[in-house]
């Protein structure tokens, strides 16, 4: 079933910050969508097409609540037992904010429906594979699902998510990121790499302190990439960002957004009007991308769920 799109908080795009006029405004998963596929990029930003429920997207949000609220328990309570007991109460809560996130699954009461069943075993699964990677009865995170933004000196703002910063009693920062599927192979390495970096240069603009450690732990297969940024990591970065937001804006001056196909395509809810599958893209849209156009969004669950969530902390 398609949804219509929401934007996210972190990727709505104010004209000023700070009493700055902002060139735009960009987060790491809408650059990473142009990094992917520039007509990804115009079907979700430009466009905002309607998108099916992805259950695996949906399973990801709440398995990443459920670790964030373990947090917020005692450590002596933070056990695998007490973790698989929040996920159907999560879920329930989650239902009850956006009951058609019932349609992934056939029956519409879903509790019992063996589709439903395998989906909550494979998060409890993902859920106990986290233990087997850190004991959280050790960690006092110092902020969770925290909101980050920072504005580069070219104008260009960078904003999202991040899941988790710990800070070390030297004042040393980690950023940690939960991903439910499975670590890339080395050659995709350096792109699940970016968005930690993203991250690390919006907090390092933000603080004015380099992050000691940028973590991606993948609950898919038991595995933790870690990387130690340095500030000429960091630069690179920044350029990178500049570069690709004056290609965004080359592509939009243009009205040209080039498919690019890959395994992505697999999982994607627009090959039906996608020209590299043999589909016709709607017309491009009057609406350009500029500071107070609608930004980049994301479906309407996910915005669901990102204000039930911060709703509830």
């Amino acid at each position: 079933m398609s949804v219509e799109q929401q934007a996210s908080p972190a990727e709505r795009v104010s004209r000023r910050v700070d009493g700055v006029d902002v060139l735009g405004a960009i987060s790491p998963s809408r650059a990473a969508d142009f990094m992917t596929c520039p007509l990804l990029f115009r079907f979700r930003t430009v466009d905002r097409l309607p998108e099916t429920f992805s259950v695996d997207a949906v399973r990801g949000t709440l398995v990443h609540k459920v670790l964030e609220d373990l947090y917020s328990l005692p450590a002596a309570d933070r056990t695998p037992e007490t973790a698989r007991a929040m996920l159907v109460p999560t879920w329930e809560a989650f239902v009850a904010d956006d009951p058609t996130l019932l349609h992934m699954f056939d029956a519409p009461e879903a509790a019992h429906e063996p589709g439903f069943l395998e989906w909550m075993r494979s998060a409890e699964v993902v859920l106990d594979r986290y233990f087997t990677l850190e004991d959280p009865r050790r960690l006092e995170p110092a902020e969770r699902e925290v909101y980050v933004e920072a504005l580069l000196g070219s104008k260009l703002l960078l904003r999202g998510f991040v899941d988790r910063i710990d800070v070390a009693p030297d004042g040393a920062i980690r950023i940690s990121d939960y991903k439910t599927g499975s670590a890339p192979g080395v050659d995709y390495e350096a792109k699940a790499l970016f968005q930690m970096k993203f991250y690390a240069l919006v907090v390092w603009r933000m603080r004015g302190v380099i992050p000691r450690q940028l973590q991606l732990i993948y609950l898919g297969n038991g595995e933790i990439v870690r990387y130690e940024p340095d500030e000429d990591d960091l630069l690179a970065t920044e350029r990178k960002v500049n570069a690709l937001w004056e290609a965004i804006r080359l592509a939009d001056e243009a009205r040209e957004w080039q498919p690019n196909r890959s395994r992505a395509c697999d999982w994607c809810s627009f090959k039906a009007v996608c020209p590299a599958w043999g589909g016709t893209p709607p017309p491009v849209p009057e609406k350009r991308v500029r500071p107070d156009a609608a930004p980049p969004t994301a479906p309407r669950w996910f915005g669901r769920l990102r204000r039930w969530w911060r709703r509830s902390r």
